[in-house]
């Protein structure tokens, strides 16, 4: 698991993902960044061990989002006829939101810095968001004659609400952490020199949990953005009935009776 543009560790059940390009702002838009972030997330879905995903980078930026030089030499991603351009977007930044919108353990992105354009959009694909005191965030791509491309219009009002997305879209304002954290658009803010043990904490806290459920939870919540009230108490009904058949579940009743913390073994 050696990769260049990233950092990559499982440690007790959780992955951390670490942007490591910060010559360029930690941006993700070069083909090699794209791809390992899709290779990691493809690991963490296939190890049932793993049950957390942690997303930071190195300091001082958690990432620029595109890269604008790339933009104005209309090189890389950037470069061809409109078609041309449609695909290179369609082949590379936006396999990102599909594959860490569809990791199957809970996420959780430890933002460090400054969040621009697709960084901040990086940042709501996860689950989760801690922020640093000195993170920012910002929806501009309208401040530089573009609209939001790798899936932003989709995360941002399922986050703050439509008002608010409208809001931050449409003035491309850049706004602090406490800001952020007042629209919900993150969990919590700590101190800088906090913000990995904050992280860490909450996925050791949801790691604690029985990996199977924790991955039918997680689905179950996004299903229900989608499907009727009837067709998720269906699939509610499915999962539910797998889960009582678990070790793990038994495990929970045993440990409860005998006052005791549990030994989940994803069984």
């Amino acid at each position: 698991m050696t990769y260049q543009d990233i950092i990559f560790d499982i440690s007790g059940g959780i992955a951390t993902l670490t942007l490591n390009r910060t010559d360029i702002r930690n941006a993700i838009t070069g083909s090699r960044i794209i791809g390992e972030i899709e290779d990691v997330c493809r690991i963490v879905n296939a190890d049932m061990t793993i049950k957390v995903m942690i997303i930071t980078a190195k300091d001082p930026s958690f990432s620029a989002g595109g890269n604008i030089k790339d933009m104005a030499d209309k090189k890389g991603m950037f470069a061809g006829t409109p078609a041309q351009v449609m695909e290179n977007y369609r082949k590379n930044i936006q396999r990102i939101p599909l594959a860490v919108h569809e990791v199957e353990v809970p996420t959780i992105a430890a933002v460090n810095g400054p969040a621009i354009g697709a960084g901040c959009d990086l940042a709501l694909m996860c689950d989760m968001r801690i922020a640093s005191d000195k993170a920012k965030f910002g929806e501009t791509f309208l401040a530089v004659g573009l609209i939001p491309g790798d899936g932003g219009a989709y995360f941002l009002p399922r986050t703050v609400g439509m008002a608010r997305a409208c809001e931050l879209t449409f003035t491309a304002e850049v706004i602090d952490a406490k800001t952020a954290l007042n629209i919900g658009l993150v969990n919590d803010m700590v101190p800088h020199e906090a913000l990995m043990q904050r992280a860490q904490a909450l996925a050791e806290k949801i790691a604690s949990q029985p990996a199977q459920a924790l991955r039918m939870a997680k689905r179950l919540l996004y299903m229900g953005q989608s499907l009727t009230l009837r067709q998720l108490l269906e699939q509610s009904a499915s999962y539910q009935a797998f889960c009582h058949s678990t070790n793990d579940h038994m495990e929970a009743l045993s440990a409860m009776f005998e006052k005791r913390k549990p030994d989940f073994r994803g069984e």
